[in-house]
């Protein structure tokens, strides 16, 4: 069952939960689909009224904010020894390749890292752990860790809702020519992004 077909089957209050506890467990550096819960789930508010998109945007944004928190708390107390024991459990995402990247990431931007780093997957569940366990100062961890969360999970949230809003409007007014012409902007968008990101991992790892 598709992601948005089963957040339909639950209650609003749940959904809210749902959306709030994935993407803490997520921003404390277990590897969850947090972002795609939240956009099916503003998809979800945009076409039922009865899921508030305001609640919807507060409970991911403090679940991003509070497991952000948890993870810096972690990190701090665990130290290198916590990275590789998560290499072992997580050897996909917790490499010591990528566990590099994101470490030269944070030398580079520092407390940007925390913030930009809600925008990309692999960042998103290393930034609270990896703060910690390089010793940021807290302050500049929690300005940036509650200005990310509130840009990027009430900013997705208002983003995807409003282009729910909008799509519907045009699929009942274009019906099937308004459908087709959705999907192929959306593939085309899809493999520009792609083709630029290809382009520019040789940059990245080599910094």
């Amino acid at each position: 069952m598709h992601v948005q077909e089963w957040l339909e089957t639950v209650p609003a209050v749940a959904v809210y939960a749902l959306v709030g506890l994935v993407i803490g467990l997520e921003s404390l550096g277990i590897p969850l689909p947090g972002e795609i819960i939240l956009v099916s789930s503003a998809l979800l508010a945009s076409q039922h009224g009865a899921i508030d998109p305001v609640v919807l945007g507060a409970s991911a944004t403090a679940g991003a904010i509070i497991g952000d928190s948890i993870g810096y708390a972690i990190g701090r107390k665990g130290g290198r020894p916590l990275l590789a024991w998560l290499g072992k459990k997580f050897p996909k995402h917790f490499s010591e390749g990528h566990i590099a990247t994101a470490e030269r990431s944070f030398e580079k931007w520092g407390m940007w890292a925390v913030f930009f780093g809600r925008f990309v997957a692999l960042l998103r569940i290393f930034a609270g752990p990896l703060a910690g366990v390089l010793r940021m100062p807290y302050w500049k961890f929690l300005i940036a860790n509650i200005l990310g969360g509130i840009v990027w999970a009430g900013g997705t949230t208002a983003v995807i809702y409003y282009v729910g809003i909008v799509a519907e409007s045009w699929l009942k007014r274009f019906s099937w020519l308004g459908l087709v012409a959705a999907v192929l902007v959306g593939l085309t968008s899809m493999l520009v992004l792609k083709r630029k990101a290809k382009k520019a991992a040789p940059a990245v790892a080599a910094e």
